[in-house]
C-alpha cells in the first residue's frame, strides 16, 4: 500500500537520493502503525469462543455485542471487528473525521469535524451515550477511541453550549499547551469523556478498549479517555488556563463552570467496579520503530532514534534537526554519513493573533529549511501520521538546502510566512508538502533527518 500521493513531485527536485530514501521511510513507518492488522493479530473467534489477547469470552453465554468509538484511527479497528464478528455485532456507532474513506456494514459510521467539534459529532456522541446507558450484564462493549476523539465526541456538561465548547477548542489549539494540559481542560468540560462513558455502561458488562496511542508515554486516560479512569483533575484544568493566560479568552459559561465546579463534577478516578480490558494496538512510537526497521532493511548502518517524546514549538525543533545535520557534516557527530536520525513526539504551535494556514509539522520543516544553507545531501521531513497536520489536509513537509534557494529565487519570504503562521501555501508552491489523505492510523508525529 502506498500512502504518499504526491511522491513523484516530492522526489523530482532537490537532493533526489535522500528524498527517495525519506519517502520510503515514511511509507514503511505508516505501514508499521496499521491498527487493522493489529486487531487481526489480537482477536480471533472460533465457534463461540472469542479470544482477545489472553482473555476468552464464551459468546453462547454472553449478552449483546456493541462497538462504540471515535477518532482518526477508529475506522480500521471497526472494519477489522466487523470482519471478525460479523452478524454477532448487535449494534455499533463510531465517529470518524470527514474525509475518511471506506464503509461499514454492521456498525453505523458517522462523520464529524476535527479539530474543532461540530453538531454532527454532538448528535453522534448523544447516541453513543444512550447506547451505553442501555447496556446489560454480560454484554460486551468494544471501545475504539483513538486520537481525535476529543473533538469528534463532543457532549458538553450542562450549562455549556456546543458553540462555547468550540471556542474553547480553538483557544486551546492555538495556546501552545501540550496534550496533557489541553485534555485536562477538555475532559472536564465533557459529560462523556474522562471515564464518564464507562460509568454509564453496566458494571457487569465487559468493556474491551482497543486503541492507538498518539500520546507520548502511552497513558491510557489521554488516549482512550471515555472508558478508563481519569488521572487529570479540575485543579489541573484551572492551572492550564492560568499558566497560559487563557481565562479571559474563554466564554463566560466555561469560566464560570471551571471556577465553581466542586468535587461532584470531578471525573472518575476509580472504575474497579467495572470489567475493563485495555489494549494499545499500536504504541505511540510505532512510526519511529517502523522507520528504523525500514532503514535497517535498506542497509543503512548509521541509525539513531534521537527521541520518541519530542515536544516544543515546531519550527524550533526543526531548526535543531538542521543544526544536528550541520554537525554531522562538519564533525561526524553524533554519527557519520550516510545516516538516518529519527524523532517522534508532538510538537506544537503558539499563535497570539490571526494566522494563515499550516501546522506544527509544516512549521518544523520550514524552521529546518531556514537553517539549511550549505547542507549538501541532507533532507529533513516531518509528518503527522494521521495525514492531517493542524487544520489542513496536508500531512507535513520535506525540505533540503534547495528549498531555501528556490524560495529566494521566487521571491518567497519563508521567515515572514513562519512569523505569520502561514506556511502551507509557500511550502506547496515549492513542491515540499506531503499529501497522504486519511491514513487510518494516528500515532506520534514522525521526524526524519537523512544524510547521504
Amino acid at each position: 500500500m502506498s500512502y504518499i500521493k504526491n511522491r513523484e513531485r516530492l522526489t523530482d527536485h532537490g537532493c533526489r537520493k535522500a528524498r527517495e530514501i525519506t519517502v520510503e521511510l515514511i511509507e514503511k513507518a505508516l505501514a508499521k502503525a496499521d491498527p487493522y492488522l493489529a486487531v487481526k493479530n489480537l482477536i480471533s473467534l472460533e465457534n463461540n469462543i472469542l479470544t482477545v489477547g489472553s482473555h476468552t469470552f464464551d459468546l453462547s453465554k454472553s449478552g449483546n455485542i456493541y462497538v462504540v468509538g471515535a477518532g482518526k484511527a477508529t475506522y480500521p479497528i471497526a472494519k477489522a471487528l466487523e470482519e471478525i464478528l460479523g452478524d454477532r455485532i448487535d449494534k455499533g456507532i463510531v465517529i470518524c473525521k470527514y474525509g475518511q474513506e471506506g464503509q461499514l456494514d454492521k456498525i453505523d459510521m458517522r462523520m464529524a469535524a476535527h479539530p474543532v467539534p461540530d453538531e454532527a459529532g454532538h448528535a453522534a456522541a448523544k447516541d453513543i451515550y444512550s447506547l451505553a446507558e442501555n447496556t446489560k450484564p454480560g454484554d460486551i462493549v468494544f471501545a475504539a477511541f483513538t486520537g481525535g476523539s476529543t473533538a469528534l465526541l463532543p457532549y458538553p456538561v450542562d450549562g455549556i453550549s456546543l458553540e462555547d465548547k468550540k471556542v474553547a477548542f480553538q483557544v486551546l489549539l492555538y495556546s501552545g499547551c501540550n496534550i496533557y494540559e489541553m485534555n485536562a481542560v477538555r475532559k472536564h468540560l465533557s459529560r462523556i469523556k474522562g471515564g464518564r462513558l464507562a460509568q454509564l455502561i453496566n458494571p457487569e458488562a465487559h468493556i474491551i478498549n482497543l486503541t492507538v496511542s498518539d500520546v507520548t508515554g502511552d497513558e491510557l486516560d489521554y488516549i482512550t479517555c471515555p472508558t478508563v479512569p481519569d488521572t487529570s483533575t479540575l485543579e489541573m484544568a484551572r492551572h492550564t488556563l492560568t499558566k497560559y493566560s487563557l481565562w479571559d479568552k474563554m466564554p463566560d459559561s466555561i469560566q464560570e463552570f471551571l471556577r465553581t465546579a466542586g468535587p461532584e463534577m470531578e471525573t472518575p478516578k476509580d472504575l474497579s467496579d467495572h470489567n475493563i480490558y485495555s489494549f494499545i494496538l499500536v504504541p505511540s512510537n510505532a512510526a519511529c520503530m517502523g522507520a528504523y526497521e525500514a532503514a535497517e532493511e535498506m542497509g543503512i548502518k548509521n541509525l539513531m532514534i534521537l527521541s520518541t517524546v519530542l515536544e516544543g514549538q515546531g519550527h524550533e525543533v526543526g531548526g535543531t534537526f538542521a543544526d544536528i545535520a550541520r554537525e554531522i557534516l562538519n564533525s561526524g557527530n553524533p554519527m557519520k554519513p550516510p545516516c538516518v536520525l529519527i524523532g517522534g513526539g508532538e510538537s506544537t504551535v503558539s499563535i497570539a493573533d490571526e494566522c494563515g494556514k499550516g501546522g506544527p509539522n509544516q512549521e518544523f520543516a520550514l524552521g529546518a529549511a531556514l537553517r539549511m544553507d550549505g547542507l549538501d545531501n541532507v533532507v529533513i521531513a516531518s509528518v503527522d501520521t494521521d495525514g492531517t497536520d493542524g487544520p489542513t489536509e496536508i500531512a507535513g513537509a520535506m525540505v533540503d538546502k534547495y528549498t531555501l534557494e528556490q524560495a529566494r529565487s521566487q521571491g518567497i519570504d519563508l521567515f515572514a510566512a513562519l512569523r505569520k503562521h502561514d506556511v502551507s501555501v509557500p511550502l506547496d508552491q515549492l513542491g515540499e508538502i506531503i499529501i497522504t489523505g486519511a491514513t487510518g492510523t494516528n500515532v506520534n508525529d514522525l521526524k526524519l533527518l537523512v544524510v547521504v
